[in-house]
């Protein structure tokens, strides 16, 4: 039986994409994204409750994991999901990292 060795670098990869992923407000800030499209800073503060300070810190820990994409409109930051990174998460390309020689 042949043991594949999966890279350090892949696997720090999705460590970060996890990590993002494992806070509820983190979620939410996902959530109304998926909902709303594209959102001012200025909005996600009053629709999740949260100080601009707490906001910046989960928008950054997005934004590194690439699951959110930002745009700097005038002076406001507009932030959207990163669907093509949050759908591969959601997939077979996920999968064929732990089962890569599965044929499902």
């Amino acid at each position: 039986m042949r043991v594949s060795i999966i890279q350090d670098d892949v696997l720090s990869l999705y460590e970060q994409k996890f990590k993002a992923l494992s806070d509820k407000n983190r979620l939410r800030i996902i959530y109304e994204l998926n909902h709303r499209g594209k959102v001012c800073v200025c909005d996600l503060t009053a629709l999740l409750d949260l100080p601009q300070s707490k906001l910046s810190y989960h928008l950054k820990m997005l934004l590194d994991a690439n699951i959110i994409l930002m745009e700097r409109i005038g002076k406001w930051n507009y932030y959207e999901l990163n669907d093509e990174e949050v759908k591969g998460l959601l997939s077979e390309k996920l999968c064929c990292v732990f089962y890569p020689n599965s044929k499902t």
